[in-house]
């Protein structure tokens, strides 16, 4: 079983999802306030997935989440009151998985916990043989080497493209924006068209062809992501 750090402000809804999620055997942590949960994330290397409600004290729940994703991969749920389309975007943009908005309902709530989960553990089962090395479905991706082979067969692709790649394959099933991909890409200090990223990744459809279709999604008005 996992252990799944719950951050809200609210006891009440601490205590609720924390009961459910320990009835299935799961160990939980429990943050009031952002700087909380940021202190038990760092001591609690093993956490396997952060629950965070967006309005808490000291530090929100966006700048939380954005703190988890400059280190770790790990499944991020926001959890809010807060339901206008802005506030979901600025969740994804931020590196979250999902967003549940409250009122919610627990059943659903642990199902979404579950899926989230399953693919933390997909992610991280990921084949890394050799060393350096990420394997999904023909598709081999040597880190060190910066080559990728499909099928046995070396994909030609600039070095913007394999770091794209790269970023994808480091988290299967997570969304990242274009403004994530923009950066890792040229930095925060690029000034250029956003859509740039949408170009590199139509190039890279097509060098990956049958594999782009079966494993590359687009999440339109939040950006893309690999699944295996």
């Amino acid at each position: 079983m996992a252990k799944i750090l719950i951050a809200d402000d609210e006891q009440l809804i601490r205590r609720l999802i924390g009961d459910c999620l320990t009835k299935e055997g799961h160990t939980v942590l429990e943050a009031e306030d952002g700087e909380e949960a940021l202190q038990l994330f760092k001591s609690n290397p093993d956490i396997a997935l952060a629950l965070l409600d967006i309005m808490m004290p000291e530090i929100d729940g966006w700048q939380v989440c954005k703190k988890i994703r400059e280190t770790s991969g790990i499944p991020i749920m926001l959890v809010s009151a807060r339901s206008q389309d802005f506030d979901q975007i600025m969740g994804f943009e931020c590196g979250a998985d999902d967003y549940v908005t409250k009122p919610f309902s627990l059943v659903v709530l642990m199902r979404r916990i579950d899926t989230l989960l399953q693919r933390g553990a997909t992610a991280v089962a990921v084949k890394r043989a050799p060393e350096n090395t990420i394997e999904i479905d023909g598709f081999i991706m040597d880190l060190a080497a910066h080559v990728v082979r499909l099928d046995g067969e070396i994909v030609d692709l600039t070095y913007k493209e394999f770091k794209i790649l790269r970023k994808l394959c480091s988290a299967l099933g997570r969304v990242y924006s274009r403004e994530q991909l923009l950066d890792e890409l040229w930095g925060n200090e690029y000034v250029g068209d956003i859509r740039t990223v949408d170009s590199h990744m139509a190039r890279i459809r097509t060098k990956l062809g049958a594999w782009a279709t079966r494993h590359m999604v687009t999440i339109y008005g939040s950006g893309y992501k690999i699944e295996k």
